[in-house]
């Protein structure tokens, strides 16, 4: 059973960017599959919402916090989520080897 998807205007901003990214810089085809595989990550994210780490950030705004990379040939980006018995809720959407901690507070803009 899946539970509802929700995606925060955060990681609505950090997909665009990637896209945008991998459309300017990789070409349509790539930023194409880029979100075939970040609604693939998701579907299988609704299905099974523990298949994600728990993260262990200090700032009290971030517990509960919980990442998967995106499938693929873009492991190298994490979808930051959170979850109850009813929701799936995307947080953000970034690459992972970002400074994390700070990247996840600052806006997407």
């Amino acid at each position: 059973m899946s539970v509802r998807v929700s995606i925060a205007g955060r990681a609505e901003i950090d997909l665009t960017h990637q896209y945008r990214w991998y459309l300017d810089n990789a070409g349509g085809e790539v930023a194409e599959r880029f979100l075939k595989a970040f609604d693939s990550t998701v579907a299988r994210l609704a299905k099974q919402p523990q298949l994600g780490r728990l993260r262990r950030f200090r700032a009290p705004e971030l517990r509960s916090i919980r990442s998967l990379s995106i499938g693929g040939s873009f492991s190298v980006h994490l979808i930051f989520y959170r979850t109850t018995p009813r929701e799936l809720s995307i947080e953000r959407v970034m690459h992972g080897a970002r400074d994390l901690p700070r990247r996840m507070l600052e806006s997407p803009e």
